[in-house]
């Protein structure tokens, strides 16, 4: 058991396991909320105001070269002959829960004389660096939910998935909006239809709304792993909420 981060794994497999972490997303943070969010649209079937905007191909190279030009950096996008078009995209990961990676060990079998055929699946948890980003190479037909798949093969995350949802976040009169994007949409051209502000826009990876994640396609260790994580996060959750009611009666009995 870790005194930073609280991690737990089986004695045998500690020295496998790499962490460098001051603890989980927001401890120390009384509420975890230092950055006033508005969902503006959750709804993925009502496209955003990029998402209407309808370009030819001469706009899109003239858009490409407005792009190229207010850039400072050599992430350009680049128009191909078939009249799509590649580029960058950066990603901020935002997981307050931990993500599974594989440790396969061969294990000997548990039957003396019958060695076990291959190895043993094991899994390894642990939080993401807070502020974690990545930036990725995609074309403009790369769709949100292959985004997705490929942030989990580059940080070799072996969840599912339908457990994670990519969202466009805007900042407009010093307020933040997030906007969950459909599976199909296509964040390349979302980029290039905002320009490369980030302000304007910006992409962030989140834990899927639990009400749409498909369960049923979960394993029985998953599940129960996830009842853990979930009963974790309601005690802190109590905690704190303990303490900032008792901080609050303090002050009064001491205005008292």
């Amino acid at each position: 058991l870790s005194p930073d981060c609280s991690f737990t794994c089986h004695y045998r497999c500690r020295a496998l396991v790499r962490l460098d972490c001051s603890g989980p997303p927001g401890a120390g943070d009384e509420d975890d909320g230092n950055e006033q969010v508005l969902e503006k649209d959750t709804n993925v079937d009502e496209p955003s105001e990029w998402e209407k905007t309808e370009l030819d191909q001469a706009q899109v190279e003239q858009r490409i070269k407005e792009y190229n030009s207010q850039i400072n950096s050599n992430l350009f996008m680049s128009l191909n002959k078939d009249g799509s078009y590649t580029g960058f995209i950066k990603v901020q990961l935002k997981l307050v829960r931990p993500v599974s990676v594989p440790a396969t060990k061969r294990v000997p079998s548990l039957q003396a004389g019958r060695p076990h055929p291959q190895g043993v699946k094991r899994r390894t948890s642990f939080y993401l660096p807070k502020g974690t980003v990545k930036h990725l190479h995609i074309l403009s037909h790369t769709r949100a939910s292959e985004v997705i798949d490929a942030l989990l093969r580059k940080f070799t995350v072996i969840d599912n998935p339908r457990k994670f949802a990519l969202f466009e976040r805007s900042e407009k009169d010093e307020q933040v909006y997030l906007r969950k994007l459909g599976d199909d949409e296509q964040p390349l051209r979302l980029r290039l239809l905002a320009g490369p502000s980030e302000k304007v826009l910006s992409f962030v990876l989140k834990e899927n709304e639990t009400g749409e994640v498909n369960w049923d396609a979960f394993t029985l260790p998953e599940l129960h792993n996830f009842l853990l994580i979930l009963q974790r996060e309601e005690e802190e959750h109590v905690r704190r909420l303990r303490h900032r009611y008792a901080r609050c009666r303090q002050k009064m009995q001491e205005a008292l």
